[in-house]
């Protein structure tokens, strides 16, 4: 389990489009939330401990902001033909099993990780009605055996911030995880990017 920090990744970006499958093989994107308030789209796992740690306090937050305007899309772009935990029929039991109310999606090409610069799961972009990033970094302090309880401080304050109308947060910690696992013909130009 390498720990992985967050890319450095500009705020302002603009969210890039994808059409993801889910388990039922329904399409999801950000073009399906065009205009929301809020839109994250996070990168996450099945089995890294990092995530493992908050998923259940992450649907909570998912449940609890959805009714102000946030919209969650969460992305396994890990490799399942290497971690068999990560398959899509996975990703779908993992949703039932911790009360997903927003679509989990795999990047089965891992193009879409690459476009949006993602480098471990956890790894949040939250991006306002203009789809423009306005936060990139941790839900909160909790570590694996660290002793913090997982309650996704560091995003609700961004969210908190971005549904006021007020500037990003100043401070943002980059989110630190487990390494997307990726493909051996993705990972030479993960490397050299």
């Amino acid at each position: 389990m390498p720990r992985t920090e967050s890319n450095p990744v500009e705020l302002g970006f603009q969210a890039p489009d994808f059409q993801l499958p889910d388990a039922s093989g329904r399409l999801h994107g950000p073009g399906d939330h065009a205009g929301a308030p809020a839109l994250l789209v996070a990168f996450i796992s099945n089995r890294c401990p990092f995530v493992v740690g908050i998923r259940e306090a992450f649907a909570d937050f998912a449940r609890r902001n959805a009714p102000r305007g946030l919209r969650v899309i969460a992305i396994n772009a890990n490799d399942a033909e290497a971690h068999s935990e990560e398959t899509l029929e996975r990703l779908g039991l993992e949703a039932t099993a911790f009360g997903y109310d927003f679509p989990y999606v795999k990047d089965e090409t891992q193009e879409v990780a690459r476009a949006y610069g993602a480098a471990c799961t956890p790894d949040l972009f939250l991006f306002d009605a203009a789809q423009h990033l306005v936060y990139h970094g941790q839900f909160d302090g909790f570590r694996p055996n660290n002793g913090v309880t997982p309650t996704g401080e560091s995003l609700q304050a961004a969210v908190d911030a971005l549904l006021a109308g007020e500037p990003p947060i100043d401070r943002q910690v980059p989110s630190i995880g487990c390494n997307i696992k990726w493909r051996p013909e993705t990972q030479a130009a993960v490397a050299a990017e």
